[in-house]
């Protein structure tokens, strides 16, 4: 646990000091969000605050590899894994950058986002298997691993996206989420006397640092966005770590939750589930957006200014405490599916329905309970 804190502040730090850079490199370029119709912001802002965080991923992997306990246990296969979808990253970062600076289309986008999945599954990042029963497994077809794994990565590439409309919000978002999966990943092999060393907790472990190293420099008011390159970049990293935990290990190995009983939702479902679960708030709100503009007869990435986090601001909510509420929902569905997944009793449920009451009643009671005239000043 030691090393995997100190890669988590590695990374964290190595973002923070690497944005200062970044912002100057934005600026330089022109990759400066200009205010649009549907956008929040009253100024134009810094883009390219992906490139910092794709420092502090590989800064935090250098450093893992030479941790004692991570090279020895994690072995050739753990960084190999990882290695691989830093490469990736960088790939769908550099697409991320050139849409900051030149703002490509759609399509350009989608296609790198597909080469970048392309090139993960080429190299081994692809669902193998899923737990099935106790400690049997199903296994996929390598075709339809193939296709289920592009699937899934680019969805959460675009559900980062998606969400990324308020200042912190999404850095947020994924940070919680990489957080709640570290734990899963750590407990679920300790729980099963496995390895701890895994590509899934070494992933987890480095993007949730990069986040909340950007995050000083991203919530409101924000000196930089993360803009495509950011987003592109926490959307693959988020799920392949989920990905590569169906590559390490056999489905016998991880089908125990605690007491030794079995884990509940893992043995089925988890692997597929993951990314999806723990980013369920952008993901509804992408849902939501291609719904919504089909019905208009507009093409489903045409831009609006309807996203949940701007219906959070019309009901009276202020934009810092808009993100702090989708950040206690990004929390509550994360971190309700991992506990779910590994533990059972009344206490586990008592804990999720009181988290849950909180957040309903902070969502939607708080604007009504506010008096008029109280609203937090919104600081641009």
């Amino acid at each position: 646990m030691r090393e995997y804190l100190l890669v988590f502040l590695v990374a964290g730090a190595a973002t923070y000091l690497l944005t200062v850079i970044a912002r100057e490199i934005a600026l330089r370029t022109g990759a400066v969000a200009k205010v649009r119709d549907r956008d929040i912001h009253a100024e134009p802002i810094p883009y390219l605050g992906g490139l910092a965080m794709l420092g502090g991923l590989t800064a935090a992997y250098v450093v893992a590899h030479h941790l004692p306990f991570l090279s020895h246990s994690g072995g050739p296969f753990v960084f190999h894994d990882a290695r691989i979808v830093l490469i990736a990253g960088a790939m769908i970062c550099a697409v991320g950058t050139l849409d900051d600076l030149f703002e490509l289309d759609a399509l350009t986008k989608l296609g790198g986002q597909v080469l970048a999945a392309g090139f993960l599954v080429l190299n081994g990042i692809q669902y193998l298997y899923f737990p099935q029963g106790q400690g049997g497994q199903f296994s996929l077809d390598p075709a339809q691993g193939a296709l289920l794994t592009a699937f899934v990565i680019v969805a959460t590439i675009n559900a980062v996206n998606f969400v990324d409309g308020l200042d912190g919000l999404a850095t947020g978002v994924v940070a919680i989420g990489a957080i709640a999966f570290f734990f899963f990943c750590y407990q679920l092999t300790n729980l099963n006397n496995a390895s701890l060393a895994s590509t899934g907790a070494l992933l987890s472990a480095m993007l949730g640092g990069a986040c909340v190293g950007f995050l000083p420099h991203n919530v409101n008011p924000a000196r930089l966005f993360m803009g495509d390159s950011g987003s592109m970049l926490l959307g693959l990293v988020l799920s392949a770590s989920a990905i590569t935990l169906t590559g390490q290990y056999s489905g016998t190995e991880l089908s125990k939750g605690a007491m030794g009983s079995p884990a509940s939702l893992a043995p089925t479902f988890l692997p597929l589930a993951l990314p999806i679960t723990l980013l369920v708030v952008p993901i509804a709100d992408l849902v939501l957006a291609v719904i919504r503009r089909t019905r208009r007869g507009q093409a489903f990435y045409h831009p609006d200014k309807e996203h949940l986090h701007h219906r959070l601001l019309e009901i009276g909510h202020s934009q810092r405490r808009a993100v702090l509420i989708m950040w206690m929902w990004a929390a509550l569905v994360a971190g309700s599916t991992v506990v779910i997944s590994l533990y059972t009793g009344p206490v586990m449920w008592s804990s999720i329905a009181a988290a849950a009451v909180v957040t309903v009643t902070l969502t939607f009671l708080l604007p009504v309970l506010r008096r008029p005239g109280t609203a937090e000043p919104e600081t641009r």
